[in-house]
């Protein structure tokens, strides 16, 4: 007896599940075409720093590798915050005293610079602007505001990257990237013990022949954990019951004080 063979027609249903279908695969597979072809990649050895009573700092190694050639740029950028700059000068001939103030707005709070060499013999000055590589093209910029000339916020804008190196929060480190075999690098990133607290966002460069070639951005937490963290909350949400907390510990201390020394 004959076989019937019945073809049913393409419903637009199924022509779109199988298009949908095709267009999945293809898409899959450009992007692991597109992740073999990668030619940065880098990584941090933790992305969360604890803050703890007895924190004096700490080291996180950022390590990576390149498909070829090429130097390497770090740069760290720790979360943006306003700041107040004061000039101070001598009042009357007799006392120092603040004369003048200059807002920021937008400045990062923690600033650092590494490469694999020095930044002159590879990365032009065009490109450090637009990606704001080195405290010279960090977009420090007065509130609105402010009505001050262009020395002025020159001047206090010296000041301020003079401030924020002096406390360890900004550094430039030409070779702070150290190149390793089989196109390896890694870099020692070290946050003092007076770094603040929040989202970091780590970048790295890979310039070729005066150009960014490829480039990795990879966030880093600072945060405050255990009792400190707690203090530090209460005291932020809850100002005047920690004051008043403190000015009653105070009493009390200076009571007990007294009791001690009545006794001896």
């Amino acid at each position: 007896m004959p076989i019937a063979v019945v073809r049913r027609p393409w419903s637009p249903l199924r022509l779109l599940g199988l298009i949908a279908a095709v267009v999945g695969a293809l898409w899959a597979g450009a992007m692991a075409v597109r992740a073999v072809e990668q030619p940065l990649v880098a990584d941090l050895s933790k992305h969360l720093v604890a803050i703890t009573t007895g924190f004096a700092g700490t080291d996180v190694l950022l390590f990576g590798a390149t498909d070829g050639p090429g130097d390497v740029v770090l740069v760290v950028r720790g979360p943006e915050q306003p700041v107040m700059v004061r000039k101070k000068d001598k009042v009357a001939g007799l006392i120092w005293a603040n004369t003048e103030s200059v807002a920021f707005e937008g400045v990062p709070s923690f600033y650092k610079v590494a490469a694999s060499r020095d930044f002159a013999d590879f990365l032009p000055e065009g490109l450090r602007e637009r990606h704001r590589i080195g405290t010279d093209n960090l977009d420090l910029r007065p509130e609105q505001d402010e009505d001050i000339t262009p020395a002025e916020h020159a001047a206090f804008r010296e000041a301020l990257v003079r401030l924020k190196t002096e406390a360890g929060l900004y550094l430039e480190k030409e070779d702070g990237v150290r190149m390793l075999a089989n196109r390896l690098f890694r870099s020692e990133l070290y946050f003092p013990s007076n770094v603040p607290t929040g989202t970091y966002m780590v970048e790295v460069y890979l310039v070729r022949e005066g150009e960014v070639v490829s480039a990795e951005i990879t966030p880093l937490v600072i945060s405050k954990v255990g009792i400190g963290a707690e203090i530090f909350h209460f005291a932020y949400n809850q100002s005047v019951l920690y004051g008043m907390a403190a000015i009653a510990l105070a009493v009390f201390a200076g009571w007990l004080a007294g009791v001690i020394y009545r006794k001896t």
